[in-house]
């Protein structure tokens, strides 16, 4: 059986006609509809090393089968070479949030330069990566106030970044409060209604950050 035949035998067209609205954007007939789980468990019986090889992939399922070998990579060099090879081919939100390798969170010093560069990449999913790296790696031990700054000063207009921003300070907001309320009314109008949206919408910010969050929605 070919690598495709393992794929489509795995292939759920009710899924797949559900998962295509939540990727919008994709090309016709690139989705093939594999569940999550299936396709963890192909990650652990296929040969890894022809996923890596085969960059640009055709199928969605396939990006999101690189992420999840790379995810689980634990040779940090290694790991960070193949991301920097694989970032141009991401090309929506799902593989992007799902590329995050565990190997990082080992070696945060030396990822953070990486960060700084993927923040001023034109690419927009490269800049989400990184922004996404920040909210998972360096909100709890790893904080600095400086990396609310360098978020705040990603100045962009495609969505898929905005959004993220609003993800992060959102969960900044959670978890960093002190150091974050300050910088909110300055985050562009867009992003800070998200953020305060989502803020409001979470279980980790109590009733009364989320009351004080609700009066700096006009700045």
């Amino acid at each position: 059986m070919t690598f495709e035949e393992q794929l489509f035998a795995l292939q759920d067209t009710r899924y797949r006609d559900f998962h295509k609205g939540l990727v919008p954007g994709m090309p016709e007939g690139h989705i093939i509809g594999i569940r999550m789980p299936a396709l963890r468990q192909l990650a652990k019986e296929i040969d890894t090393e022809q996923i890596l090889a085969s960059l640009p992939h055709r199928y969605y399922e396939e990006n999101q089968l690189h992420a999840i070998v790379l995810s689980g990579m634990k040779d940090y060099g290694r790991c960070l070479k193949e991301v920097e090879r694989f970032l141009p081919y991401v090309d929506n939100w799902a593989v992007c949030d799902g590329l995050r390798p565990r190997c990082f969170a080992k070696h945060t010093n030396m990822i953070l330069p990486h960060i700084r560069q993927w923040m001023r990449s034109g690419h927009e999913y490269t800049v989400r990566f990184a922004i996404g790296l920040l909210e998972a790696f360096y909100l709890d031990k790893h904080f600095e106030p400086q990396h609310l700054q360098w978020v705040a000063s990603i100045h962009r207009e495609e969505y898929y970044i905005r959004m993220m921003q609003a993800w992060y300070f959102a969960t900044a907001l959670a978890k960093q409060w002190e150091a974050t309320l300050p910088i909110i009314p300055t985050l562009p109008e867009w992003v800070r209604r998200k953020t305060i949206q989502k803020a409001c919408e979470s279980f980790r910010v109590s009733d009364e950050h989320k009351e004080l969050l609700r009066k700096t929605r006009k700045p």
